[in-house]
């Protein structure tokens, strides 16, 4: 496919996304500007990431570390000259041994689940001697999910209190993958619990930021939008489906 093509097809795949975005914003009675779109770009080309940009999306979604070092380079190599570079969010599982280069990659960190993170995160950033503290999200776990990441919700409010005194963090909000589900419908209930727990915690200590919640992807971000959402991370409704991985 040619740039072009490539160019012409991202730019129809946002502007439907954005349609389905004002409308689940209108039906919410909500203004579409309170709501984030965060391109999630795991495995896809740097020519349909760059054009996703050049279309507007301002903010980008990836999951690993190394694959960001090796991507970034090109796509700002195929940005040159735009303005203003997009904004890279981490939303796939951090490990405490990436998290020196983390924050060469990043501009902020979604996915904050055990204090020993955190306190490595912000050790990190104060060595670095950056200008200002890094926004983050607590990942939350409410589908009870084993091998996904995330706090419980017994366990957050300790490890809200535990990133309050962290002078290099700044804890923006919440974050939250639910169980997959066909009906975009089930998820409904997880998002609202989410909202609830913000709300809650606004009130706790190091809850005084509290204003996003991160939720929702390409199939249910519309519901997540109407439950209060204020970032959606959606991938293959701007990109196409992803490339699939390569063979050993």
């Amino acid at each position: 496919m040619s740039g072009n093509d490539i160019e012409a097809e991202v730019k129809q795949r946002l502007a439907r996304v954005r349609e389905r975005l004002a409308s689940a914003c209108a039906r919410a009675g909500r203004e579409p500007s309170e709501v984030t779109l965060v391109g999630v770009s795991k495995r896809q080309h740097p020519a349909r990431i760059a054009a996703a940009v050049r279309a507007g999306v301002r903010h980008l979604g990836e999951n690993y570390v190394q694959e960001l070092r090796d991507k970034r380079p090109l796509v700002e190599q195929l940005l040159a000259g735009h303005h203003p570079p997009p904004r890279w969010r981490m939303i796939g599982s951090l490990q405490r041994n990436k998290v020196r280069h983390a924050i060469e990659l990043f501009d902020a960190v979604e996915t904050i689940d055990r204090e020993k993170l955190a306190r490595e995160l912000d050790r990190r950033l104060a060595t670095a001697r950056v200008s200002e503290p890094m926004e983050v999200c607590l990942q939350v776990n409410l589908s009870g999910e084993e091998q996904k990441g995330g706090v419980s919700e017994q366990e957050l409010p300790a490890l809200l209190e535990a990133c309050a005194p962290l002078s290099q963090l700044r804890v923006v909000g919440l974050m939250t993958i639910p169980a997959p589900s066909q009906d975009p419908e089930a998820t409904r209930p997880v998002f609202a619990q989410l909202r609830q727990l913000r709300d809650t915690l606004r009130q706790e200590p190091g809850g005084e930021n509290l204003r996003e919640l991160s939720m929702g992807m390409s199939s249910d971000f519309e519901q997540a939008i109407e439950e209060g959402a204020t970032l959606v991370r959606v991938g293959t409704a701007v990109f196409g489906p992803r490339p699939p991985l390569a063979s050993a």
